[in-house]
């Protein structure tokens, strides 16, 4: 084994064959799990969170879901093929984050043009929207009873994005590319822990939606762990749209039933719960688009980072905290030196983050400002070590940068549900996709579209329900047609135009500070990506307190940390990041969580032996 150092990032090599971007030891190969048979008992694929091998590569939390997008690659699809395919199966084995009710972010690179290109699928608020969307009698709802409201319910734009995605790079059609997905609705999945317990903390509102209980709640009771949960409605909802294509949930009978249940949830009146409804129109879902759009580029250490535009905020403030962080040699920092320069970079950009991202077609957003060097210089500047910035920080103006200055007053970040999913997908022609797609909060709105088998979202609670401060302009507030900021950051790392690695994750407001630890991880302090995926996490958004996962909570380096004057809390888990990594030779390295969310899923067409 020797190592070489080529441009800041250590490669090396086994047998003379490069394996690992890092400092260390490349981990040992893992076998991928082939994908369930098309008929017989059910059989769940064992979870492995690294493989290495040939013929493309496939990381998502679920090992169905993988197994998915595997058999498309084997039948000779591309990455987006795969996606699709790995997206529709996280809509059957993960409904409580991800689904046709839902949106998403989609990063693709395309390995015969060398560009990056994304498509926003993002929801939209009704056209009937505006800033007092959820305010009654000039205050804001209680945030509980907008979440499980129609109120909250949005457009959804993930199936409008598999459809932009084949009709641009695609290469099988929706209908092949849903049916692993319409068979394991069908023929059922393995109830796992997580699964039950994301159940379990969602049962007091699912029981309260006969639909959602008659699917989720079968009899009342929790699903039990090992059993086989089917969902013949998804299955059938999936034959529909293969068959008459996605419009069918747009402009056909799909959409009437989505509007029906928006505007008049149907709850058990017996509950006693009080269910807003929401004003989503026919109109609102035949008239809805997806955003084609250059991605944001930052770039550190050699390395081209690409990813999100507004109207996520994943880009940019990832964007920006690598542009403050590019002054630091965090390769030879102390371990408390390293998580503080992080911890820094993370709250000032999250300061400039709530100034200054919503949706660009509503806002002016400075997108190339937040993004230049020169501005980041000018945020570094406030950063020392031997003390911690007050918070909330106030922000900077990107229009006009000025050394170590902070402009007008704080706003803080808004909450956002952190239950989405993320998958990562390669092939055997080096075509890369990073995708994130989410229902909001954990179960989204609770209200399933009865006899379709789906939750619908409720990404407009991302919204600002109110300002922060009056005297303050908040790029957040609902608007018609407006599409709530997110944190949302798939993110593709090339050098030299091609891809290094690819990565997301997901988690809300989280995901910012995860694809920028996990990066910083990989690039900066060499750990091989599964354990860069898996290190513990800390996450600080403009916030009087870090949240620390439990291995750095307990660790000497939080009494470090505190020594210098970081103020901290616990968070029992952040983020479940999912990648891949370019190995030479056409291999693929794909990694996923060892632990987190009962762990990940990756898998490559052919394994290393």
């Amino acid at each position: 084994m020797r190592r070489a150092v080529v441009r800041n990032l250590t490669l090396w090599t086994v047998g003379g064959v490069l394996v690992s971007v890092g400092a260390a030891a490349p981990p040992s190969p893992a076998r991928s799990a082939e994908p369930a048979p098309a008929h017989g008992p059910v059989r769940t694929p064992a979870k492995v969170p690294v493989a290495v091998g040939e013929g493309g590569a496939v990381a998502s939390v679920d090992p169905d879901a993988s197994a998915a997008g595997i058999e498309v690659l084997k039948k000779g699809g591309n990455a987006v093929d795969a996606a699709v395919a790995t997206a529709a199966a996280l809509g059957v084995t993960e409904p409580y984050s991800a689904g046709v009710g839902g949106g998403g972010y989609f990063v693709h690179y395309n390995a015969r043009t060398h560009e990056v290109s994304t498509i926003d699928g993002r929801e939209t608020a009704p056209r009937t929207a505006d800033s007092g969307l959820f305010l009654e009698n000039g205050k804001p709802i209680p945030f509980a009873d907008a979440v499980t409201s129609g109120l909250g319910v949005g457009t959804p734009g993930t199936p409008a994005t598999w459809r932009s995605a084949l009709d641009t790079w695609g290469s099988k059609s929706l209908r092949t590319l849903l049916k692993p997905a319409e068979r394991l609705a069908r023929d059922g999945f393995t109830v796992d822990p997580t699964f039950r317990a994301q159940t379990k903390s969602n049962q007091a509102r699912f029981k309260d939606f006969p639909a959602t209980a008659e699917l989720f709640l079968p009899h009342g009771r929790l699903p039990v762990v090992g059993s086989t949960f089917k969902n013949p409605d998804l299955a059938s909802t999936y034959r529909e749209l293969g068959r008459e294509g996605v419009d069918a949930l747009y402009r056909g009978k799909l959409a009437k039933d989505i509007t029906r249940t928006v505007n008049k949830p149907p709850v058990d009146p017996e509950s006693g719960r009080v269910v807003r409804p929401g004003a989503l129109s026919v109109r609102d879902l035949a008239e809805y688009g997806v955003k084609r759009q250059k991605p944001t580029k930052a770039s550190y250490r050699g390395l081209d980072v690409y990813s999100m535009a507004p109207s996520s905020s994943g880009g940019t403030t990832v964007g920006e905290a690598l542009n403050i962080l590019e002054r630091t040699d965090l390769s030879e920092a102390s371990r408390t030196k390293y998580l503080h320069r992080y911890i820094e970079a993370s709250r000032v950009a999250f300061a400039d983050r709530g100034r200054w991202v919503g949706d660009p077609a509503f806002e002016d957003v400075p997108t190339k400002q937040l993004l230049s060097q020169r501005f980041a210089d000018s945020r570094e500047c406030l950063i020392k070590d031997d003390a911690v910035l007050k918070s909330p920080l106030a922000p900077g103006d990107p229009r006009h940068p000025r050394a170590c200055r902070a402009g007008g007053r704080a706003a803080p970040t808004t909450y956002e549900g952190e239950n989405t999913t993320h998958l990562t997908v390669a092939d055997k022609w080096g075509n890369v996709v990073a995708y994130t797609l989410t229902i909001e909060s954990t179960g989204g709105s609770g209200i399933t579209v009865p006899g379709r088998g789906f939750l619908l979202n409720n990404e407009l609670t991302d919204f600002s329900f109110a300002p922060a401060d009056p005297a303050v302009h908040d790029p957040n507030l609902p608007g018609p047609g407006k599409r709530p900021r997110s944190s949302i950051a798939p993110t593709i790392v090339l050098k030299d135009g091609k891809p290094v690695v690819a990565l997301g994750s997901p988690g809300g407001a989280t995901i910012v500070t995860t694809v920028l630890q996990t990066l910083t991880g990989f690039v900066d302090r060499g750990l091989p990506l599964v354990d860069a995926i898996a290190a513990p996490r800390a996450s600080q958004r403009n916030a009087a307190q870090t949240e620390l996962e439990p291995e750095l909570w307990n660790s000497r380096t939080r009494k470090s940390l505190e020594a210098v004057g970081h103020s901290f809390k616990q968070n029992p888990e952040i983020g479940a990041a999912t990648g891949v990594q370019r190995l030479p030779g056409g291999k693929w390295l794909a990694a996923a969580e060892k632990v987190r969310r009962g762990g990940g899923s990756a898998m490559v067409v052919r394994p290393d032996q």
